[in-house]
C-alpha cells in the first residue's frame, strides 16, 4: 500500500499529475480540484490509494487523508469502482457527500455523471452507516465569495500550462455556469467545463 507520495511536481494533465519521487516520475490520477492546488516545479504531498487490477496498477491522489478515506469507503458500495468514486469527489467535497447521503439528497448524487435515480437510492442504503456525519462546517471546494472561484480556476489553468489569455477566456466562458449555480460555485466542475472550452478552441 502506497499511503502517500511526496516530491516535486514534474508535469500536470487534465486528470493526472506526475510527481518525481527519488528520481522516478510517479503518475497519480487526481480530481480537478486537487490538481488546481499543484504547480509544476513546486513540492507536493498527496495522500494516495493504489488500485490493483489484473492488467494495471493505478495510483489515485488526494489533497488529504480524509478525501482518500472517503474514496475508499465509496468503493465498498456495490457498483462503485475507482473511476466513479473519483467522479463523485470531483463534483463534491467529502463533507458534501456525507451530507448528501445523510439527508438522502438525490439531486446532489445524480449531479455526478454515471449516477441515476436508482443508483442514488442504492448508494443511500449502502453508504449511510459507512460515511458517517460531516466532520467540518459547510465546506465547499471554492473559497467564499464569487472572486474565490475565479482566482482558483485561473490559477489551475495556468498550472496546467495554459497562457494567461487562454485562462482569462476560459474563466469568462464558464462564468454564466458559475453564476447559475446554487451557493458558492465549485471549482472542480468549472475546471472541467473550462478545459472542454479550451479543447474546442484549439
Amino acid at each position: 500500500m502506497i499511503a502517500f507520495v511526496s516530491g516535486t511536481v514534474a508535469a500536470l494533465a487534465p486528470d493526472a499529475a506526475v510527481v518525481e519521487v527519488g528520481g522516478v516520475g510517479v503518475a497519480v490520477q487526481c480530481t480537478p480540484d486537487t490538481l488546481s492546488g499543484l504547480r509544476v516545479g513546486a513540492p507536493a504531498r498527496l495522500a494516495t490509494s493504489l488500485v490493483v487490477r489484473e492488467d494495471s496498477l493505478t495510483l489515485y491522489g488526494f489533497a488529504d487523508d480524509d478525501e482518500r478515506q472517503v474514496f475508499e469507503l465509496l468503493q465498498t458500495a456495490s457498483g462503485v469502482g475507482p473511476r466513479l468514486a473519483q467522479a463523485m469527489l470531483a463534483v463534491h467535497t467529502p463533507d458534501a457527500l456525507r451530507r448528501a447521503v445523510a439527508t438522502t439528497d438525490e439531486k446532489a448524487l445524480t449531479a455526478v455523471p454515471g449516477i441515476g435515480k436508482k443508483g442514488a437510492q442504492k448508494l443511500f442504503l449502502e453508504l449511510k452507516d459507512r460515511l458517517g456525519a460531516p466532520v467540518g462546517a459547510a465546506a465547499t471546494t471554492a473559497g467564499p465569495g464569487t472572486t474565490g472561484w475565479r482566482d482558483q480556476l485561473h490559477a489551475a489553468l495556468i498550472g496546467l500550462g495554459y497562457a494567461t489569455r487562454e485562462a482569462d477566456e476560459a474563466v469568462a466562458a464558464v462564468t454564466p455556469q458559475a453564476e447559475a449555480a446554487e451557493g458558492t460555485p465549485q471549482v472542480g466542475p468549472l475546471l472541467k467545463a473550462a478545459l472542454q472550452t479550451l479543447n474546442r478552441a484549439r
